[in-house]
């Protein structure tokens, strides 16, 4: 942060308005019209649409990251074949079958003794690996490969304990998509564990095949800006209420803890309304997507016209104006 630039002082409107000086610009209160915040709780056709943030998801009922069933596809009754060792960018070392597939295990199940808690839909979802003719290839321990007798009797294959499933969402060798899905489905590690993103910065940059370098925060979730917030010539969050329980405003982040993010105007503003300090990027006001359920996931990406991903620089990603 230069030197130059003046320290924040806050004021706040009694409609709860969020405004302060800053290098942002000068201490100029204004009042928003009553159209002025919009939660953006659906998107506009075509873009950004996204099931309801409060339906059910995987967390509670097994299936997939938006709470719907995913079509049976033939990983359901494929073979595991010769288990191997594949390497993530993210993730670090992760199991996979014979077909590069990664497999996964379910927070909801047991490893002593092996039981699994994934039937019905579930597994349309999250398809049992079949134990039969599973083999342990280079790097992995055939010690920790075993069987669950599952409730229909078939025999599903275990590491360390843990029964093991694919997604049926993964097309792809390699594919990870399940990682996260609920805060119960993760990616298995050679050794049975869990596969976990690496530890990240507060703030960090990702490259998203569709939108490019955006920025994420220190769970790797994507960071959004607000079009109807302001920076220049004044400093403005019109996100309050309703709006903040969908759009959680994300918490001031060092800036030491940061990396690959442009440093002006990189600071954070103490909240009016609950008194939480919150993060700006070149002077504008970030938050998270409730409806993101999983690192990697950019389903705000475009609610309401409104809200959109963010570039390393502060600028919003993919409106259509910026």
């Amino acid at each position: 942060m230069k030197t130059s630039w003046r320290s924040a002082s806050l004021v706040a409107t009694a409609a709860g308005v969020m405004v302060f000086a800053t290098a942002c610009g000068q201490d100029n209160t204004t009042t928003p019209s009553s159209a002025a915040q919009n939660v953006g709780a659906t998107a506009p056709a075509g873009i950004g649409s996204i099931t309801n943030p409060s339906a059910s998801t995987g967390a509670a009922n097994g299936y997939g990251a938006d709470g719907s069933q995913a079509s049976s596809s033939p990983a359901a009754v494929a073979p595991a074949g010769k288990l191997t060792i594949a390497s993530n960018p993210d993730l670090g070392k992760v199991l996979t079958d014979g077909s590069g597939l990664t497999l996964y295990r379910f927070d909801a199940d047991t490893a002593n003794p092996p039981k699994s808690n994934c039937d019905g839909d579930c597994a349309t979802t999250w398809p049992p690996v079949p134990a039969g003719d599973a083999t342990a290839g280079a790097g992995i321990d055939k010690s920790l490969l075993g069987e669950v007798t599952r409730s229909d009797g078939t025999k599903q294959l275990t590491v360390a304990g843990w029964p093991m499933y694919r997604y049926a969402k993964d097309v792809n060798a390699g594919d990870v998509n399940g990682q996260g899905v609920g805060g119960k489905w993760f990616a298995t590690a050679p050794d049975g564990k869990k596969a976990t993103l690496a530890a990240l910065p507060g703030l960090s940059v990702r490259k998203d095949a569709k939108l490019g370098d955006i920025i994420v925060d220190k769970n790797g979730m994507t960071v959004y800006r607000f079009i109807k917030d302001k920076a220049w010539p004044k400093v403005v969050s019109n996100c309050t209420g309703d709006c903040l329980v969908k759009w959680p405003a994300v918490a001031e982040v060092a800036s030491s803890d940061t990396k690959g993010i442009v440093k002006k105007g990189l600071m954070g503003f103490t909240r009016p309304d609950d008194g939480a300090k919150q993060q700006t990027v070149n002077c504008w006001p970030i938050y998270t997507f409730s409806g993101d359920t999983k690192a990697g996931d950019t389903n705000g990406q475009g609610v309401g016209g409104t809200w959109y991903a963010v570039s390393p620089e502060g600028k919003l990603v993919g409106a259509p104006s910026n």
